[in-house]
């Protein structure tokens, strides 16, 4: 197998660390700190939406969003990143890497802009237009999720791999503490610059009529570091793997990647179209074949996604609620509109800087050391065990002196999270699924991810509702409470525990020995059966 395996390709798999890997990390990685940044930064501002346009005379508390207003505006754009990741990564193995690349980022800049000057006469036009532009918002960050995994395993070397993969991915992290610390800024200026009472002074007089702009602003700034990143990414070569094996160009792959590793490489042209011919390079998505060698595995990756991400984004969505409840912040009417993003912006911040951040970076330093399997399964267990530990005391960390350490041990989940399945789940399926089939494949793990995210956010937002009507969100029906809440998402996460048994594990092979593409008998290669375990031995 390995004297199958072209010289271009095996030059990247033993190429040393080098320039170009730290700037394919910044350009890919600056798209997922866009990403993030987009999908996150909408729940700091939800509750001055509600102020804004969902203001009632005479309510004892503030105006908040409908629960059809609120699932539309939290969850549009996760339906559209779902989209986003099946088209853009079935377009990214028809069109190559790099000509998809750059729609992702224009779509998402336009979006990002757009949503900031969401516009109408009435709250149900702002709040439709809203949701339109950040639909398409989504579409574009969900192209970002197969295309910057496959682009970066394409490119990385086999020992590091992981780690390349898994620091693109850790920008996420970033992203979602500059939302943060953007809206802690902006919110801070606006609120000492335009002085406003408490709501239960002055129910109208507690939203400044410039609040208006503290939301638009902070949706725009992420418009930001997608622009700047664009001129890089069009100037990046498309990936060697995608030229040689797919668009079976050897020697433009040769060429391109001479230039990048700075060494004559071969073009090889006679042994790409002996590759091409064998039946192992030519099954597709739909096939039978397919199924036989990489069914469970696209099963593996696919579930795990779907269930981390119920956890993952009913948590993250919905900080803000689980904080109010164990009054980490003050109840709404003893705020005023912009104070109230302050409050919430500073919660999220703290979460972020110290367990979200953190978790990512600790996965960079040790999945190419414990592999992919360990640190999924690790965090899957972790996860499961500090759920149950929230849920079943539930009581206890709602006392005050036991709130910081329910916060701690909210941050742990957190922590587990990132140090475990929310790496591995982007790492894995773009390094074990051939060239040609890849980047779809790596879309449909991700889209079934996003929509155990719309099952999270959209499952969380009802659930978690009180039983007791005065605690009760207005217009929300009765749901299981926090408490019940928190119990299922720690069963959810150890059915992940589970799934994680049909993930193989990727670490220190080759990506065309993972797929398999360069033997030539099924039958008889023993070898290649090897990489198909789920469970490393």
């Amino acid at each position: 197998m390995a004297g199958d395996q072209l010289t271009v390709l095996n030059a990247l798999d033993v190429a040393k660390t080098q320039l170009y890997h730290f700037t394919a990390i910044v350009i890919a990685g600056m798209g997922f700190f866009t990403d993030a940044y987009d999908l996150f930064c909408i729940s700091l501002v939800t509750k001055l939406l509600g102020r804004i346009y969902y203001h009632v005379d005479g309510a004892k508390k503030p105006g908040t969003l409908p629960p059809n207003v609120s699932a539309a505006v939290n969850g549009v754009a996760l339906c559209g990143t779902l989209a986003g990741q099946l088209f853009f990564g079935w377009l990214g193995d028809k069109l190559g890497r790099k000509k998809v690349y750059g729609i992702t980022l224009i779509l998402m800049v336009i979006s990002s802009i757009a949503s900031g000057l969401s516009f109408g006469k009435s709250a149900k036009g702002v709040i439709a237009t809203l949701c339109f532009f950040r639909f398409w918002l989504g579409f574009g960050i969900g192209g970002d999720y197969p295309l910057s995994a496959t682009i970066m395993s394409e490119y990385a070397n086999k020992k590091t791999r992981g780690a390349f993969i898994a620091a693109v991915f850790a920008m996420q992290g970033f992203g979602i503490l500059a939302g943060g610390i953007v809206a802690l800024i902006v919110s801070s200026a606006f609120d000492h610059k335009f002085k406003a009472p408490p709501y239960s002074v002055d129910p109208v007089g507690s939203t400044a009529p410039e609040a208006d702009y503290v939301w638009r602003i902070v949706l725009m700034v992420g418009a930001l570091p997608a622009a700047l990143t664009y001129y890089w990414r069009m100037r990046m070569p498309e990936t060697a793997r995608y030229t040689a094996l797919v668009a079976k160009n050897a020697k433009q792959a040769a060429a391109d990647m001479s230039k990048v590793l700075q060494v004559e490489l071969e073009s090889e042209e006679e042994k790409v179209a002996k590759l091409s011919q064998r039946d192992s390079n030519s099954f597709g998505l739909f096939s039978r074949e397919f199924l036989k060698r990489h069914g469970l595995h696209l099963f593996g990756t696919t579930s795990t996604w779907f269930l981390l991400d119920i956890a993952f984004y009913s948590q993250n969505l919905f900080q803000k609620d689980i904080f109010s409840a164990i009054g980490w912040i003050p109840p709404a009417a003893t705020m005023n509109a912009i104070h109230e993003v302050y409050k919430i912006a500073r919660a999220q911040t703290l979460i972020a800087l110290c367990s979200t951040v953190p978790g990512y970076w600790f996965t960079v330093a040790f999945i190419d050391y414990m592999g992919r399997f360990a640190i999924q399964m690790m965090g899957f267990f972790f996860m499961t065990v500090f759920m149950f530990a929230l849920a079943i005391p539930y009581h206890h960390w709602t006392l005050k002196p036991n709130r910081i350490g329910f916060v701690i041990m909210y941050s742990l989940t957190f922590f587990f999270a990132n140090f475990g399945p929310n790496a591995t789940t982007f790492v894995v399926p773009a390094e074990i699924f051939p060239a040609r089939l890849r980047s779809t494949c790596h879309g449909i793990s991700a889209a079934a991810g996003k929509a155990g995210a719309i099952v999270g956010a959209f499952g969380f937002l009802y659930a978690a509702q009180s039983k007791d009507p005065k605690k009760r969100d207005a217009g929300y029906p009765a749901g299981i409470g926090v408490k019940n809440s928190l119990i299922m998402l720690g069963v959810v996460n150890f059915v992940g525990m589970i799934c994680t048994l049909c993930v193989p594990e990727s670490k220190g092979r080759s990506l065309e020995e993972l797929s398999r593409e360069n033997e030539e008998n099924d039958e008889t290669d023993q070898t290649a059966n090897a990489t198909a375990r789920t469970v490393p031995v």
